[in-house]
Order: C-alpha cells, then sequence, then structure tokens
C-alpha cells in the first residue's frame, strides 16, 4: 500500500560552521517528529560526522534519517550526496576529507564546527576547513556518489550562490544528478515554471535548515510505501508506482 509522506533532506547540524548550536542530534529529531516529517537527510558541509549520532536518536521511533553530506565542488557548488548506510556516508567523508581545502577553520569568523553524541554532548571539535571548497569537480563528486550506491541532487539551483546554476550558469546536460533542489524561495510547481530547462529532472524543495526554526520549511512530499533511501530512490525515478507528489 502506497501512501504520501513527507520529508526534509536538506538539514544541518551543530557540525556545520554557520548552523546555530541548537542543531543538536535530540533537537532535530525531537523536531522533525513535532512536524510529523517521515524522513530527514542530515547533510553538514563536507561532513557525516554527525549522522551516526541523529540516526541513533531517531532509531525506534517513526522517524527515518538518511545520512548524507552537501559537498562543496572545486568550482564551489554545492552537490547534496545521500546513502544508504552510514558506512557510505563515511566513505565519501573520506574521499571529501582527501580533497578538501587545506587549513583550519577559525571559530571566530565561520563558527563552530561540534561533533556531537546521540546524547548532546560536544565529542570534539572538528578542525577542518568545513566551508571551503574540494578539489573534485562536480563531476568526480556525483560519480563518488554513484560509486557508493548514493543519490546525487544538485542542491538550490534557485539560488544565486553556491549552486550549480550560480555557479556554472548551467547544469551539464550529460550530468547524472538523481534529482535538482529547490530552496524554500520557490514552490514545486513554481520552480518547474522558472526552469523549463530542467523539465526531464525530478525537482524536489528542501529546507536547508541552519537552526530548529527553518527545519521542515518547504518540506517534499512522496508516494512510497515506507520511508526510507530504497524508496526514495524510486520515488526520484517514478518507478514502481512510486512519485514526487507536487504542492
Amino acid at each position: 500500500m502506497l501512501r504520501v509522506l513527507t520529508a526534509d533532506l536538506h538539514i544541518h547540524t551543530c557540525l556545520s560552521p554557520c548552523a546555530s548550536l541548537d542543531m543538536t542530534p535530540r533537537k532535530i529529531v525531537a523536531k522533525a517528529l513535532e512536524l510529523k516529517l517521515a524522513m530527514i537527510a542530515v547533510t553538514d558541509h563536507n561532513s557525516a560526522e554527525n549522522t551516526a549520532a541523529v540516526m541513533t536518536v531517531a532509531d525506534g521511533t517513526e522517524l527515518c534519517v538518511i545520512p548524507g553530506l552537501e559537498i562543496t565542488t572545486a568550482e564551489e557548488a554545492h552537490v547534496v550526496a545521500l546513502f544508504g548506510d552510514r558506512e557510505a556516508a563515511v566513505s565519501m567523508q573520506e574521499l571529501v576529507y582527501e580533497h578538501l581545502q587545506p587549513g583550519e577553520n577559525v571559530v571566530d569568523l565561520f563558527g563552530m564546527q561540534v561533533v556531537a553524541n546521540e546524547n548532546d554532548e560536544v565529542e570534539a571539535m572538528n578542525p577542518r576547513l568545513l566551508i571551503g571548497a574540494t578539489t573534485l569537480s562536480v563531476n568526480q563528486v556525483v560519480d563518488g556518489i554513484h560509486e557508493r550506491e548514493g543519490l546525487a541532487i544538485a542542491a538550490h539551483i534557485d539560488r544565486e550562490g553556491y549552486s550549480l546554476v550560480a555557479q556554472l550558469g548551467f547544469i551539464p546536460p550529460d550530468l547524472e544528478l538523481d534529482a535538482v533542489e529547490i530552496s524554500r524561495r520557490l514552490s514545486l510547481p513554481a520552480a518547474r515554471e522558472r526552469f523549463p530547462e530542467y523539465e526531464a529532472r525530478p525537482f524536489i524543495t528542501a529546507s536547508d535548515a541552519h537552526d530548529l526554526d527553518g527545519l521542515g520549511l518547504s518540506p517534499t512530499s512522496f508516494r512510497v510505501a515506507s520511508p526510507g533511501f530504497d524508496e526514495l530512490r524510486l520515488a526520484l525515478k517514478g518507478a514502481e508506482g512510486r512519485e514526487i507528489v507536487d504542492g
């Protein structure tokens, strides 16, 4: 039996330097449950180190947590990477860390990068320059995601910064993306009108939440059998009756 479920597939935790320190594993899960979201994805900048804690907190609840990252390509475009398990996300993180811009985070300039556990306790401070770009091209990022059986989504293509459209002027037609994401500024119908050249690609919306008040804004509804990564993949493909439900 298929049903319509709601998902927010782009959420930052306190690991992202530009996110609020209130974006802890327990508070994120509690807010998502309050909003009756069925799925969320944890997508910190260039890191997946807080995915395990959020997944642990959600275990035993009705919330499905998908591990991921928001990767900054060499072109300074953002690509959201989603995976079926944390091991694949960590593998992608290792590739990103190998190609991350050298240097250390400057807390006073960029913000704290808190690695938290499932009890919202500070485990460590990530010293890497997570706000920076990698030396991986967008094609290399997408290939790396797919090699790990993940989903590659062009982030917030309607934004004037850090999107493929903003940085390249267009989305390369041969780039094998699984979806394109629209920010909370546009609805899916409005986005299809604005970007008719990409009508063949699946469109989703997401909050890109950096604070609790932003979480759940502009989610996407999917017709699926249950919340989960495999069902999400089918919905993005429009396969076996699964689909994106435009709002």
